[in-house]
């Protein structure tokens, strides 16, 4: 089984953070996006995986390959890349998969966490992860007739369905939904923005009288904003955290949920709750909570407060809420 991953955009809705690294391999609480959607699907799907594709944008560097194949490799999944450029939208996205794009495929997009309780029945031509929402207006969501889906609604004005669909899809046979993107490219069949959608795609084998199902997820968690990342973390660390922290805390008031990255040096400081302190980062004379330190950061002699610290930056002296990318410094002589 395959697995397919666009990641191709730029996530500027989390600058300054994905100026340098693309917004699935941002940590949170201490593993990156990607890797966790990996190892989630790794974990329940009744068939192993062994084969990822990740739909990248033309920027990324070796530096990113090299990441996702080290990801991959974890889970014993060889990992193959494709480049989206221009970017056309979601079905034009996945279809860059080109012969990968056959067989069994899970499509997952990389801009939402998410929780599963329960393996996944894949007894259908194509499964629709949805999450039940109180107020579907602001999402697409499927139409069910009993356990069968009938249509797929975008932003529905009426309660139709509370069904939304989270951006996570098993198509039982990868081929044919190669064949329907293709054919809304070679007749400019465009929807939203003026882009190939693969909800389109999907309607059109579903018409063709494919059996459509859903399965279900128990958290749906977002990363795309700045306020979303915080929120999603500290959901996370509720979630994840426990008393054994891999780096050095020393003369330190810790209140839980924190996480302490491997190599993360924490000394007279208060940290918590929900502080996320990455890997290689250092803290001395603080107070952090309800904040995200990327890895290799330093802070000094300063108070955070729904923060996010970048990789390798440096906060010296400062009190309030902060935001800044990597390398930059706040408080720190030249």
């Amino acid at each position: 089984m395959k697995l397919i991953v666009p990641m191709a955009g730029r996530g500027t809705r989390l600058r300054p953070h994905t100026h340098v690294t693309p917004k699935p391999l941002l940590p949170v609480a201490g593993r990156t996006m990607v890797e966790r959607i990996v190892e989630t699907f790794a974990e329940v799907l009744p068939r192993a995986l062994d084969e990822a594709v990740f739909i990248l944008g033309p920027d990324f560097g070796q530096e990113v390959r090299d990441q996702l194949t080290a990801i991959s490799a974890q889970f014993g999944i060889t990992a193959h890349f494709a480049v989206q450029s221009p970017a056309l939208g979601t079905a034009h996205a996945v279809v860059q998969a080109g012969d990968h794009l056959d067989g069994e495929c899970v499509v997952v997009f990389a801009d939402t966490l998410f929780y599963m309780d329960a393996v996944p029945d894949l007894d259908a031509d194509a499964v629709i992860w949805v999450k039940h929402v109180d107020d579907p207006r602001r999402f697409g969501v499927v139409v069910k007739d009993g356990e069968r889906i009938t249509d797929f609604v975008e932003k529905p004005s009426e309660p139709i369905s509370n069904e939304a669909i989270i951006g996570i899809y098993y198509i039982r046979d990868g081929a044919s939904l190669r064949r329907e993107i293709d054919y809304l490219i070679d007749h400019n069949v465009t929807g939203v923005g003026e882009e190939y959608q693969l909800t389109d795609a999907l309607d059109r084998m579903l018409k063709a009288g494919q059996t459509f199902k859903t399965a279900a997820v128990s958290e749906w968690l977002d990363c795309g904003t700045i306020p979303a990342i915080k929120e999603t973390s500290k959901v996370i660390l509720d979630k994840e955290a426990t008393a054994e922290k891999d780096g050095t805390v020393e003369n330190c008031t810790v209140i839980e949920p924190v996480f302490i990255g491997p190599e993360a040096v924490v000394k007279n400081s208060v940290v918590g709750p929900y502080a996320a302190i990455h890997g290689g980062a250092q803290v001395t004379g603080s107070v952090v909570q309800n904040t995200i330190v990327f890895g290799e950061a330093t802070v000094e002699a300063s108070a955070l407060d729904e923060s996010l610290v970048g990789h390798h930056a440096q906060v010296k002296a400062f009190g309030g809420t902060l935001n800044i990318g990597d390398h930059a410094t706040v408080g720190v002589d030249d």
